[in-house]
């Protein structure tokens, strides 16, 4: 059961203009005092109000550019001033919390690498517990969902109750179009765990590619995901930084109307009785899989306590995987995800063999 965190409705930040999408917006780096106003003066003309912009750069290799630091902080005072918006950028240690609050940026958030590492969270959080500034906290580089909350029960016990969530994907190995894995589910499952909170979608750094911008920036529309941390630049392909992934705020501009917000849930008469209908034929089959998995483990049991009769392994690695070609053979021709057939048969045999293993102790 998910531990509950004691944070304050976004709402009362006074930093969106609600119903969603929220939308965080801005260059990846702050490169000069010109790209940087010139970027925000595109933006808040369309109605943006969160100025994002990377100060300090975390990257992979030395001599990458690796943001202007403190001075251009200054920059981002000066959008406050001329724009009215609210400004934010990325923090990886307790100076630049001390930086931040000193020109008064009004949130921050934490970055992939920094997200995976609890003590730089913990620093982060104890440099933010006597300050009423908004967090936002990327997941991981790696899946580890456990990692991500885990951050957020460090800041929230810090004292931090303005706390939200970024989903950037994952990092993966295997070739794919998008520059990170977006391993919807992960997302999913935290968002179940916890509706309360603020939850954005970063397309730039999950697509790394304007090409992928919009249909991720819609999946997490339909996800009913709350809003969008999306990179522009006032001139993109001349970016120091992450130049094939950002937008220019006009195109910015034309993406977010072309996307479709739907509802997180209706009042309609209609439409209450109709999903009702269908979700109790659900429960009907959840019931009847229940019973299902429940049979398929008695005869577990029964083939465990054969094989120790007769002395014989549990595990078959050849049978096991004649099965699951099988059963995703199947799933191919029956339509479905063949990752979906394999998770769930691959649990079902885990399951087994721990059952088999219970039987061959006693």
């Amino acid at each position: 059961m998910a531990k509950t965190l004691d944070i304050v409705p976004v709402s009362e930040w006074g930093f969106f203009t609600l119903p969603r999408p929220m939308v965080i917006a801005g260059p990846c780096s702050a490169e000069s005092q010109e790209q940087v106003l010139e970027t925000a003066a595109g933006l808040a003309a369309f109605g943006i109000h969160v100025f994002r912009a990377g100060i300090w750069k975390p990257r992979t290799h030395p001599g990458s550019f690796e943001g202007v630091g403190t001075p251009g902080l200054k920059w981002l005072q000066q959008v406050k001033r001329d724009y009215g918006m609210k400004v934010a950028t990325e923090v990886a240690g307790d100076k630049h919390v001390f930086e931040c609050i000193k020109y008064g940026v009004d949130m921050v958030w934490l970055g992939a690498r920094t997200t995976a590492n609890p003590f730089l969270v913990q620093e982060i959080a104890d440099a933010l517990s006597d300050t009423d500034i908004p967090v936002l906290v990327k997941n991981p580089v790696n899946p580890d969902l456990d990692l991500w909350i885990g951050a957020l029960e460090r800041l929230n016990r810090a004292g931090v109750k303005k706390l939200g969530v970024i989903h950037r994907g994952f990092s993966s190995s295997e070739k794919m179009a998008y520059r990170n894995d977006p391993l919807w589910k992960i997302a999913i499952e935290l968002r179940t765990r916890y509706p309360e909170l603020p939850f954005f979608a970063d397309p730039s750094h999950m697509g790394g590619s304007r090409d992928y911008l919009q249909e991720i920036s819609q999946r997490a529309m339909d996800l009913g995901l709350d809003g969008l941390m999306i990179e522009s630049h006032c001139n993109p392909s001349a970016a120091l930084s992450d130049a094939s992934q950002q937008l220019t705020p006009k195109a910015l501009q034309h993406m977010l109307e072309s996307i479709v917000v739907r509802d997180n849930d209706s009042d309609s008469r209609e439409y209450r009785e109709g999903i009702d209908q269908l979700r109790a034929q659900i429960d009907i089959i959840d019931e009847n899989l229940l019973y299902a998995f429940n049979t398929r483990m008695g005869i577990s049991r029964k083939i465990g306590q054969y094989k120790k009769d007769h002395n014989i392994a549990i595990l078959q690695t050849s049978r096991w995987d004649s099965i699951l070609e099988k059963m995703k053979e199947k799933a191919r021709q029956s339509g479905l995800s063949e990752e979906f057939i394999e998770t769930v048969f691959t649990a079902i045999h885990e399951e087994s063999v721990r059952i088999q293993n219970d039987v061959l102790e006693r």
